[in-house]
């Protein structure tokens, strides 16, 4: 979920009352708009608000965040408008952008009076548009600009990668498109997007001095902001249209709530065809009409709120009313409000403006009755007696990858079930044992105070081709004790503990397994079968990990020890 930093003083500001650092106060106010205190830093006037709603790139900014809580407290009704003047630059789009990155929104805010509180905060609302809503630059990217510093009418060019070069930001010497890519820090880290292509975008004035190279970075003489800066140009390139033009909106609206003002620029695309229209005039702020059906509001609440009632609270979220009759309200949704797609995100600001407190609880009328699973009661029983044992319980991903389960743990690789379009190089398979989440846990806990002891109880998914979905899962015990004098015997001790609180008898027969010390392990046999294995980690496993201390440690499968036996 995102997180964003802002400073009280200026949350107040904006925001229009006090409220004397109370945070329980400000997290029942934040709560309005899906948010809440993450961290408060009195010392340092930072204030780390956590957005509940990640659909709703509108709050990103303590502008946004304010603007969407005045409604909710009674200080305005309604969408705040906002205005655009004429156009005072043209851009012009090369045709070779088409397949490239093809569309680009201007706008021009004058007047501002900035200082480094509010440029680090319209930087970090850029930074977060461009990871999240922009799909980290891909989809769109923001530049800022000094616009006294521009020579209007803008230039968006399709270029070779060496025919141009400038100094970026944060640099001293100039380089070149390409050198950028494989120099800059944003260069190699965003580099991707653009090395398919032929031809990089570029953005120039009309004398040919640079702004930028979208989606990589702006240049350090024109994309530099300062308390100094009175006027900004603000752009955004991007590959869908309107997710380009509501990002220019986001920005530049947390501008206008500054005292700024705004003014439009025409945007003039090549290919009627490929862009629909030639002419475009950006930022429009213009708001949608929405149909809102009562009746359906009715039924998903189960309120029987009047039309009247219904649009007196979207006006206390923030939402305008067009028109009211029996059957149905036509809602002014404001251009920043993005997430509002359906009716059912309407709905959902009714309710929050009645208060879902006040939403009397009605029990469904059901003919089973849910109760706990039998072999639950048996699960929380290893859970307590483990803690008894002072092992601390730990939570971890059933998703890693197979360096982790296997050569990590001096492995030999088998097969296991596998995700065929992984998102990250870490989360590749479904674990099939539960030792190698508690490895990599001590490997990034080291820090921590010695004796180290966990456990996890949790499931581990296996291939059967018996089942319809060809796997099973299965529940499994694994623990792990570290520190200088960790041995076999301690670990028996635990095993024998836990087993005699259990009421089972086991005993330990020898066995062969590489993530163990050879002679220093055995297999945990339960009712003629074997249910686990316990040991010494062998060092290879604790060099792999990068730990110091031994480490002793055992696994059981519980499918096997207390239900489900076969």
């Amino acid at each position: 979920m995102p997180t964003i930093d802002v400073s009280y003083i200026e949350f107040e500001t904006l925001l229009g009352i006090k409220l004397d650092a109370d945070l329980n106060k400000l997290d029942d106010i934040l709560s309005l708009v899906k948010s809440e205190v993450k961290l408060f830093n009195r010392q340092d006037d930072v204030l780390t608000i956590e957005i509940k709603d990640t659909n709703r790139p509108d709050l990103w900014s303590v502008e946004g965040v304010t603007r969407g809580l005045r409604s909710y407290l009674k200080i305005e009704s309604g969408p705040r408008d906002y205005f655009v003047d004429d156009p005072i630059v043209d851009v012009n789009v090369d045709f070779g952008l088409e397949k490239i990155r093809p569309y680009i929104c201007c706008s021009i805010i004058k007047d501002l009076k900035l200082d480094d509180t509010k440029i680090k905060g319209f930087m970090h609302l850029q930074e977060k548009l461009d990871q999240t809503y922009g799909r980290s630059r891909q989809k769109t990217s923001i530049g800022l600009y000094d616009f006294d510093l521009i020579t209007p009418p803008l230039n968006y060019v399709a270029v070779a990668p060496n025919d141009y070069s400038f100094i970026p930001l944060g640099f001293d010497n100039e380089l070149t498109l390409s050198e950028i890519l494989e120099k800059h820090p944003k260069g190699i880290e965003y580099g991707h997007i653009v090395k398919k292509n032929a031809n990089y975008p570029l953005l120039l004035d009309s004398k040919q001095k640079i702004l930028s190279f979208p989606p990589i970075i702006n240049s350090n003489d024109l994309g530099k902001i300062t308390d100094q800066t009175r006027n900004i140009l603000v752009e955004v390139t991007g590959t869908m249209y309107q997710t380009t033009a509501n990002t220019l909106n986001l920005v530049s609206l947390a501008l206008l709530d500054q005292s700024g003002k705004a003014y439009a620029a025409i945007i003039n695309y090549p290919d009627e065809h490929f862009y629909k229209k030639t002419i475009d005039e950006t930022p429009n702020f213009n708001y949608r009409i929405v149909n809102l059906d009562i009746n359906y509001t009715k039924k998903l609440l189960g309120l029987d709120l009047s039309p009247k009632k219904i649009a007196d609270l979207l006006l206390t979220a923030g939402m305008g009313i067009e028109k009211i009759n029996n059957t149905s309200v036509d809602v002014r949704v404001p251009c920043y409000r993005v997430d509002v797609m359906h009716q059912v995100d309407l709905i959902e600001d009714v309710a929050i403006s009645f208060g879902y407190n006040n939403i009397k609880p009605i029990w469904r009328d059901l003919p089973t009755t849910g109760s706990m699973r039998s072999e639950q009661d048996l699960i929380d029983l290893v859970r307590e007696l483990m803690v008894g044992l002072g092992f601390q319980e730990t939570l971890n991903y059933t998703l890693t990858n197979s360096e982790t389960l296997f050569k990590k743990m001096n492995c030999k690789q088998q097969k296991v079930i596998e995700l065929l379009n992984p998102k990250i190089i870490t989360m590749t398979c479904l674990r099939n044992w539960i030792l190698p989440s508690l490895m990599n846990f001590l490997s990034q806990n080291q820090s921590l105070e010695f004796p180290q002891k966990i456990f996890e109880l949790g499931t581990v998914t296996l291939l059967d081709n018996s089942t319809e979905t060809l796997s099973r899962d299965e529940f499994k015990l694994a623990t792990v004790t570290t520190h200088s004098n960790a041995s076999f015997t301690e670990i028996k001790s635990v095993v024998t503990s836990l087993f005699m609180n259990l009421g089972i008898d086991w005993s330990i027969e020898n066995v062969s397994h590489s993530s163990f010390i050879r002679g220093r392990l055995g297999k945990i046999i339960v009712n003629k079968k074997e249910v686990g294995v316990l040991g010494e980690i062998h060092p290879k496993v604790l060099e792999e990990w990068k730990l110091e201390n031994p480490a002793a440690a055992f696994e059981i499968n519980l499918n096997n020890v207390l239900f489900f036996n076969s």
